[in-house]
């Protein structure tokens, strides 16, 4: 496998990168009236700059190229079409995505273009080839299985991922978080034998850690520049290529899965558990509202933490901190080689207590109690004001 300092090298590539290119595509986006404009559907309270996905696509290359010259990768690129696949799915959905924020289209357009960028993922040879159902073993997917699996995939990562991005730094925050802990999970099924050393997630998960920490440089509060549409669905056909390339090939038990019943890919889903909740969460709201899913609302884990009286960092920084909890408790038993039985405890609390904490009932109660509307950062806030505010996405994504 490539060493550490190895990969730290190419971290550092794709974070200047990014972090470099981040103000030219921020002239582009004005250029080309790539904009978001404040309204009542959005947080932003002045027209941001959008595109920031073609600087995080540009950081992803250039470390992908770094780690291309560099000796210690080469079994990651001999003989193998995963590469370029990968670059190729990604800079279709990036496309996608750019043309949504200049012109917007329609959810089932983005869908359309996010199921041919998943299929060559799977052209490349990236797809999910196994899994295992509690109680009833291991599953080996035929071809068309396979194939249709690694989609939905795909369409569950990169709408997780949209659906959050809705504050300044938050869905950037969140993946680098999670790529990060993907990073050092691979790292250690790989020092035990069950990943190859021509697998390309780890390199995949260190140069998205390295585009979403490039781009907050430019994208923390009060942001200079949005990922739009365009970098949301990037991240998410990253980090579902990364997740899918362990979790869907990985086979074999290892301490740190017990408590999934040795399921891997529940792994990525724990450690993407605020967005893919969030995500879930929107769903089963719009659906007893009987709304549309693609129909924006101010309901998001963000809207609601605001609500509560957090002001936008506050709101995106309890978030951030909820990510690395939850990714704590999957690199814990993973690298200690213990905890495995207490995990589904801490998992559940965790989510009693956000369900606790945000549901409406217990925020009107709070707020009865309090006999105020809450405070954003020390300054009272108009609860009537901030419910006329949607995430900047306009959750237009399916």
């Amino acid at each position: 496998m490539p060493t550490l300092s190895a990969y730290a090298v190419v971290l550092l590539c794709a974070i200047a990168t990014t972090a470099l290119v981040t103000p030219l595509v921020r002239r582009l986006a004005v250029r080309v009236g790539a904009v978001a404009q404040p309204d009542e559907r959005r947080v932003h309270e002045r027209p941001t700059p959008q595109l920031g996905g073609i600087a995080m696509l540009a950081g992803v290359a250039v470390g992908m190229a770094v780690a291309w010259q560099m000796e210690v990768f080469s079994p990651v690129f001999s003989g193998t079409t995963e590469p370029l696949g990968l670059l190729a799915a990604a800079a279709v959905i990036l496309a996608v995505g750019v043309i949504d924020d200049v012109i917007e289209v329609s959810a089932p357009a983005k869908v359309a273009g996010t199921v041919l960028a998943a299929s060559l993922l799977v052209m490349a040879g990236i797809s999910i080839l196994n899994f295992r159902i509690p109680f009833a073993g291991i599953v080996v997917l035929s071809p068309d299985f396979s194939y249709l699996v690694t989609v939905l995939w795909v369409l569950g990562m990169t709408q997780a991922v949209n659906l959050i991005d809705g504050l300044d730094g938050l869905a950037a925050g969140i993946v680098a978080i999670a790529s990060g802990t993907f990073f050092l999970y691979s790292i250690r099924l790989a020092d035990e034998g069950l990943l190859l050393p021509s697998t390309l997630a780890p390199l995949v998960a260190v140069l998205v850690l390295g585009a979403c920490v490039g781009f907050l440089f430019h994208n923390v509060h009060p942001a200079r520049i949005f990922m739009g549409d365009g970098g949301a669905l990037l991240l998410g056909l990253l980090m579902a290529a990364s997740t899918a390339m362990v979790g869907g090939r990985t086979d074999q038990e290892f301490s740190g899965q017990a408590y999934f019943f040795f399921a891997p890919l529940f792994i990525p889903v724990l450690i993407l558990g605020v967005p893919i909740l969030d995500t879930l969460w929107a769903i089963i709201r719009r659906a007893t509202k009987r709304q549309g899913v693609a129909t924006a609302d101010k309901d998001h884990l963000h809207h609601r933490l605001m609500r509560l009286g957090h002001g936008h960092r506050r709101s995106v920084l309890i978030l951030w901190a909820w990510t690395a909890l939850l990714s704590a408790f999957v690199l814990y038993p993973t690298y200690s080689g213990r905890g495995d039985a207490l995990v589904p405890f801490g998992i559940a609390a965790l989510g009693l207590l956000l369900y606790t904490v945000l549901h409406p009932s217990a925020r009107e109660l709070r707020k009865g109690d309090n006999g105020d509307n809450g405070d954003v950062d020390g300054e009272p806030i108009d609860e009537q004001s901030l419910d006329g505010h949607a995430d900047r996405s306009g959750d237009q994504s399916v």
